[in-house]
């Protein structure tokens, strides 16, 4: 039995995990943003809980794996700096002690998504693959031979913070003409008020200030000229992306997640199609295949429990 925590801004979510990934129980609890205390206690009375309900000891629970939001460092097991945690420099080695004798190991919230795919999801079996995450940011991660990628310092995966247009449009991370301004779903809402402010018209005004991609989305669906013109584009620019992505690491599979990747082939035929035709490898009897996450908001979860057991 493995547990996995998933620590977020608003919430920890944790599930005990049998060995093939499949969760058994999960639970949750409000997030002690600011509380380093109080955020170790509540993990370890999460973990607490999940064996008392599966009817399994502490000392049966081969490994806990905690997936975060921010910078950390894995050999400490410590969160760094905790991105919308109100927090930094908190160590979770022992936090979980004395009941459970077992290593507690952390990574990037991105990378366990990654590797829960590659455990139990759209992955399943595949060595080699790319996970990216396409939210209000673009994130990602990296399976090389089963086991995670994150390089010298632990921060390989930034997917989202490549280059694809030189002085492009500003990115959060300070550079300019990042993925993740063209092919997050934020940008995708910030394109379309700037083409409506510039006086487009198109039935997402009725949206007003609430406009989000899945409006976006729904417009396209019902044939709206100027969402349909955006959506295009959108693909164009995430297909730029992940074109290079596959030219670099040629793996068996990229797996996008994200609410949007619900449209389904409305999204990926496309992609494909574009992809087709800017990956080098085009003429190779071997291609790389782009499919959906199937896990949703456990995949993270998964992957933590089997972090160090790739």
């Amino acid at each position: 039995m493995r547990i996995g925590i998933d620590l977020g801004g608003t919430s920890v979510k944790a599930a005990l995990c049998a060995d093939d990934g499949a969760i058994l129980i999960k639970q949750s609890v409000p997030t002690r943003t600011g509380d380093p205390d109080g955020l170790r206690e509540d993990m370890k009375q999460l973990a607490l809980a999940l064996c008392e309900a599966g009817g399994v000891q502490p000392d049966e629970v081969e490994s806990i794996g905690i997936g975060v939001p921010g910078t950390y460092d894995k050999v400490s097991c410590t969160l760094k700096v905790g991105t919308n945690l109100g927090m930094n420099d908190v160590c979770f080695s022992q936090a979980f002690r004395p009941e459970f004798a077992c290593a507690v190991q952390m990574d990037n919230d991105a990378n366990c998504a990654a590797l829960g795919e590659a455990t139990a999801g759209a992955a399943k079996n595949i060595k080699n693959m790319l996970m990216v995450t396409l939210g209000t940011g673009v994130g990602g991660g990296i399976v090389i031979d089963g086991k995670l990628y994150t390089g010298c310092n632990n921060m390989a995966g930034e997917i989202g913070h490549i280059v694809i247009q030189k002085g492009g449009e500003p990115c959060g991370c300070g550079r300019l003409g990042c993925l993740e301004a063209y092919a997050s779903a934020s940008s995708l809402v910030k394109f379309a008020h700037r083409a409506m402010d510039a006086g487009r018209e198109s039935s997402l005004r009725e949206n007003g200030p609430d406009l989000n991609a899945k409006h976006i989305c729904d417009a396209v669906d019902a044939g709206d000229a100027l969402a349909c013109e955006l959506f295009e584009e959108y693909c164009d620019n995430l297909a730029c992306g992940l074109a290079s992505l596959i030219n670099i690491f040629q793996p068996e599979v990229v797996c996008v997640g994200g609410g949007i990747c619900n449209e389904g082939d409305t999204l990926l035929v496309p992609l494909k199609q574009k992809i087709e035709q800017d990956r080098y490898s085009k003429y190779s009897v071997h291609q790389s295949r782009l499919c959906v996450a199937t896990l949703g908001n456990d995949a993270g979860i998964i992957g933590a429990a089997f972090l160090g057991n790739e």
